[in-house]
């Protein structure tokens, strides 16, 4: 896999393309789960701003803040699905993408906090004088309802496309992280993270960019 740095290079080259001059910039970095797109989102944004010497000229919005509650989830039975495209509050992620693109003030969002596992309402905040905003989740080019909407609003979408095999091996390394057993995360990735893996890679419509194994 193309080291992250190198991968960061070709997506801030690729937003100098893609900026706007009349309105905020709006970019979509999609992928499965594990694909790494959240490290390099960030990677991006630093990189954004350490060059315009200004921490706001960009922001990053993870679509991780419109997780459902736990106890919606339960209540639907979905919560040993929790991270699948039904697992997300989709028309929320739709209005802020929308106020992103239009709205001139402050905007605040929910962000997600893996320590309580639940989105915290109102705790992101987007500032009126950010320039350019990279959101980043795993179903931003899913071909479904209302998620299909999404696509038009962003000015440029990169996609990050792994193999299964590199996937599966960071998800286990992922849960193992947190304290999982063996067989645990095994459960985890091969009951719920591959799955969703497999949707994004085989329903996910054809980004501006896609980074692969290699650049």
């Amino acid at each position: 896999m193309a080291s992250i740095a190198t991968q960061a290079n070709a997506v801030v080259e690729f937003i100098d393309r893609a900026a706007r001059s009349d309105r905020r910039t709006l970019i979509g970095i999609a992928g499965p789960p594990g694909s790494g797109k959240s490290t390099l989102a960030e990677a991006v944004v630093q990189q954004l701003n350490r060059r315009a010497g200004d921490s706001d000229h960009a922001a990053l919005l993870p679509m991780d803040g419109f997780h459902l509650d736990n106890e919606l989830l339960l209540q639907r039975d979905l919560l040993k699905r929790k991270g699948a495209p039904e697992t997300f509050d989709v028309g929320g992620l739709y209005e802020l993408v929308v106020s992103a693109r239009t709205d001139v003030g402050d905007i605040h969002y929910p962000l997600f906090d893996r320590a309580l596992d639940r989105a915290l309402v109102d705790a992101g905040l987007l500032r009126s004088t950010t320039s350019i905003v990279v959101f980043e989740g795993n179903y931003l080019l899913l071909d479904a309802p209302i998620w299909d909407g999404l696509t038009e609003l962003f000015d440029a979408t990169v996609f990050l496309k792994p193999s299964l095999e590199t996937l599966e091996k960071r998800l286990m390394k992922r849960w193992l992280g947190f304290g999982f057993t063996p067989e645990q995360a095994a459960l985890k990735v091969h009951d719920n993270d591959l799955k969703n893996a497999r949707l994004v890679l085989e329903h996910s419509g054809v980004a501006d960019l896609t980074l692969g194994e290699k650049l």
